[in-house]
Order: C-alpha cells, then structure tokens, then sequence
C-alpha cells in the first residue's frame, strides 16, 4: 500500500517559487518513481503562480510525500509582503488548528500510559467542569440553563463533543456563540487556569456526548495533559513528540532567530482593503494552548503526518503504537451524534481527534456541510480545500492510498480555491 503526504502552507509574494537550500524532512525520490505525474506536480507552481500574481495569497511552501519519499518540496513567493522577503523553505508558520492533532497525539501517549483514560471524567482534573449547565437559547432569545445529562469525558474532548464552541461573534443571533471568546483570545489574555476558570463560567451549548461542535475541547485536553503530565503542554510534546521525531521548529513560543521567520499575511484584506493581523504572530501567549497556538515549519509537519501513515513511529522512534493510530483515525461519532453547528464548517464529522479533517475551518463561513462519517475502524480519503480570511491551515494523509499531505495555505486572504494534485 502506497502512503502519501502532503504538507503547505502559503503566505507571500509575486513570482514563481524559491529553490530549497535545508535539508529534506524526509528521503527524497523523483516523481516519477513514487507514481507521480511531472505534469500534475507542475500544476502547483501555476496554481500558486496564479493566486500571487493575483495578491491572493503572499506566498507558499508545500511538501509532498508519498511511501515516506518526499517528492515536492518548494517555497513560493514572499515572507513577508512588506518586506519584500523571498519565502524561505523553513518559514515558519502560525499552525492554528493544526495544532490539534499534537495535542491528541500527546493526550494519546498518556493513554497509552495509563495515565489519561479516555472515560475520564473531565472533572477528575478540574472539577468545575461538573458544574457547568447547557444553555438553551428561547424563541426570544434568552436562554434557559438545565444540568449536564451526563459529565462531559475526555473522550468528549477528542471527538469535540463536550458541548464547548468557539465563539468571538459579538453580531451572532445566537446568545450562545455572543458568549464564547474566539479561539486565541484565552490563551493571549490569560494562563491555563485563568482559561479553565473562564470557560467552566459559561453554559455549554449542547449536551455532552450529543453533537460535534468544532470548538475548545481541544484547548481543554492539552489543560488536561498538562495537569496529567505536571508540565506545560509544549514542554510534553516537545519531550514526548517534537524532540523523537526531528521537528526541531515546533514551538508555542517562537524564539527570536524564529521569528525572523514568520510569515506573514497581506497588511490589508485585498479583496475589502480593510486592515488584518494575525494576532500571534507579535502577541505572546499566556499558556500553550492545544487548539490553535503553535508554530512550526512545512517540513516538520510533514514529518509529523508521515509518523502517523507509518502507524505511530518515524525513523526508528515510536510514538503511538498502531492499535491507537487506527483508534485516533477512525469513527467515533456513528450516526446518533449530530453536526449541525455553523462553526463545524466542513470539517469531517468522523474525526476522533482532530486529524481527519477534510477541510480546515473557514472563518466566516456560516454553514455546516455535514459529510457522510463512515463505519467505524476506518477512515475516510480526505480532501483540501478553504475559503478563509487572514489564515488557514490544513493537511491530510491518507492511508488507503499511502499519502499524506499537510496544507498550510496561510495568509490566503478571503478567497475560494480548491487545488487539486
């Protein structure tokens, strides 16, 4: 069976691409040899020749392997558009949600462990979760609270059905979504347990167990590792993940030779002219939060999707044990858990732990495409594509074909595309 890859991530400039001077993530073959087309390959570079030409998108860098062979591997455009700085191959990019699977994979090797028992109650490690009631929202937009039919597991947290959301829409029609803070603003403005005290403060949106709802779980699972472990949750994956598997520019904290690097997006919305920042790219945050908050580079995510195609381990390191890979990939939903939230905008309704996603979030999308979950044990081929604002991130492997690929198309400003390979 054949493996595939692919990593991106997109934030610069005007022409063409930039030659690759680091060293390869992975060993490299020709095209040819791992099953691809020249020809479809060199539709990338006028895909992305294409979108910053047009001040779609600043810049690029995207990786391709397939059965552990790098295939493609290239930095498009500029760093920074200001600047003018040409996209280096090891730019260093803002992850947002794909931060997620990191922090699965960290909550899962304390599982492994023994220590993190995914039918934990959440409560175990902070107890106000126990207290918190769900909100239902009355015709005339008031809400009613009524107790947790049940407590809220860490099961919950991986499948993103503990009833928490992303908020950070003050103009929404729903009372519930006007509460919640958008998904960076706990970790900017607070510490873990400012996060954990600001959150159990509010209702829940759905009763846990009963709906996907793309939001916090995942910020609370890397609070709960860090509970577990006795450590911030960056130093856990950097001893436990990062470190065994060569992700040398993985952090929640960029030093200052990092941030040299950053890319950065369009001073202004192209298609609006209105200002737009990345907030994390110049603002500390407080805590390492699991749901959006790191920073690394192309080559080491895809170092990080080709350890999960090869069933938990990576040039002699093992991280997972393939019993609990096939466990994170496959359906943990099943057909009586529903996905009608707004804020689960496209993403793959069978993920277990925020690995699967078909399509990253797209900010300010409004509706729900719910996608078909399939039987449970098995994982469904997944697909890229956005419609984003100031970011966005995304990747895949699949393992039905052998190929894993990692997207982080970051700094498209509010465009609609779809690349194909």
């Amino acid at each position: 069976m054949r493996k595939i890859v692919i990593a991106a991530a997109a934030a610069a400039t005007s022409l063409v691409f930039n030659i690759a001077h680091a060293a390869p993530p992975l060993p490299e073959a020709s095209a040819h040899q791992a099953g691809f087309s020249d020809q479809g390959l060199a539709r990338l570079d006028d895909f992305f020749a294409r979108k910053i030409a047009a001040k779609r998108v600043p810049g690029a860098v995207v990786a391709i392997a397939r059965d552990g062979k790098l295939v493609h591997y290239k930095a498009y455009g500029q760093l920074d558009p200001v600047k003018g700085t040409a996209m280096p191959i090891d730019a260093v990019f803002a992850l947002a949600s794909m931060t997620k699977p990191m922090a699965a994979v960290a909550g899962l090797t304390l599982m492994e462990q023994g220590r993190l028992p995914l039918q934990a109650k959440v409560a175990e490690y902070y107890p106000a979760f126990a207290d918190m009631k769900v909100g239902v929202q009355q015709a005339d937009g008031s809400l009613t609270m009524e107790p947790q039919a049940r407590p809220i597991f860490v099961h919950d947290l991986y499948r993103h059905t503990s009833g928490l959301m992303y908020g950070g829409r003050p103009d929404s029609s729903s009372a519930l979504a006007r509460l919640y803070p958008d998904g960076t603003a706990p970790a900017v403005e607070g510490d873990t347990a400012a996060f954990i005290d600001r959150i159990t403060k509010l209702p829940l949106v759905h009763q846990p167990g009963t709906e996907f709802e793309y939001g916090f779980s995942i910020d609370v699972l890397g609070a709960v590792v860090e509970k577990v472990s006795s450590q911030p949750l960056g130093d856990y994956l950097a001893a436990n993940v990062w470190k065994p598997l060569g992700m040398t520019e993985a952090t929640f904290h960029p030093s200052d030779a990092q941030r040299t690097r950053l890319a950065r997006p369009f001073p202004n919305d192209p298609l609006t002219g209105k200002p737009q920042a990345i907030k994390l790219l110049d603002t500390p945050t407080k805590f390492d939060c699991g749901g959006a908050c790191s920073f690394a580079t192309v080559g080491d995510y895809v170092r990080f999707g080709q350890m999960l195609l090869n069933g938990g381990e990576l040039d002699g390191k093992r991280i997972l044990s393939p019993q609990t890979v096939h466990h994170m990939t496959s359906n943990h939903l099943g057909p009586r858990s529903r996905t009608t939230s707004p804020r689960s905008s496209r993403i793959a309704p069978a993920s277990a732990s925020g690995w699967r996603s078909r399509c990253a979030p797209a900010r300010g999308c409004r509706r729900c495409r719910a996608i078909p979950a399939s039987s449970p044990g098995t994982a469904p081929t997944a697909r890229s594509s956005s419609a984003i604002r100031r970011s966005d991130s995304s990747w895949w492997s699949e393992p039905q074909r052998p190929a894993s690929c990692a997207n982080i198309i970051a700094r498209m400003c509010r465009t609609s595309s779809t690349a194909r390979w």
